[in-house]
């Protein structure tokens, strides 16, 4: 079951995640650290009501973000459309555990269902570019790849931007 996240789901998000991470470094992705993701962007994302998590026999195994605000470092990238109806996808994890199991696409077709139901035009988002499984991933869905940008806390590497016609 999808649902949004609540306050008291923080603690097991972020645990999520930690392991993310620590299984990415595992693999040599430095796409998450210390720094990112952290308890205040999910602070944020679920008082804004963007945050939704995948609960399985009542354990949170994964969450995704999905909201409408674009983020100043997206200016630079040519959008294969206007920007003004899109959503954006942020902080999608499925915990290693449970990978390789179909639940990440499960995230991302209730995002995808999400933004036809609401009319937007597109779904937007970035994957490291030292991850190769995502790229993949996006792509194999019909994502296309436009761009890149950096965040410099979290890496000396680009991140790919891709976006969905809908």
């Amino acid at each position: 079951m999808i649902r949004k996240a609540i306050p008291e789901d923080i603690d097991k998000i972020l645990k999520i995640t930690k392991a993310c991470a620590a299984h990415m470094i595992s693999k040599h992705i430095f796409q998450w650290n210390e720094f990112y993701p952290n308890a205040t962007a999910f602070k944020r994302d679920i008082d804004n009501g963007e945050c939704y998590v995948l609960e399985i026999k009542n354990e949170i195994i994964g969450c995704i973000t999905i909201s409408t605000y674009m983020d100043e470092e997206y200016n630079p990238i040519k959008w294969l459309t206007p920007n003004d109806n899109n959503i954006y996808i942020h902080r999608l994890a499925v915990h290693p555990n449970f990978q390789g199991k179909g639940y990440a696409q499960q995230l991302l077709s209730f995002a995808e269902n999400y933004a036809t139901i609401k009319n937007y035009r597109s779904i937007r988002l970035d994957t490291f570019s030292q991850n190769k499984r995502n790229q993949k991933f996006y792509e194999l869905r019909g994502y296309k790849k436009l761009g890149d940008i950096y965040f410099p806390k979290q890496s000396k590497f680009p991140f790919h931007c891709y976006e969905l016609v809908l």
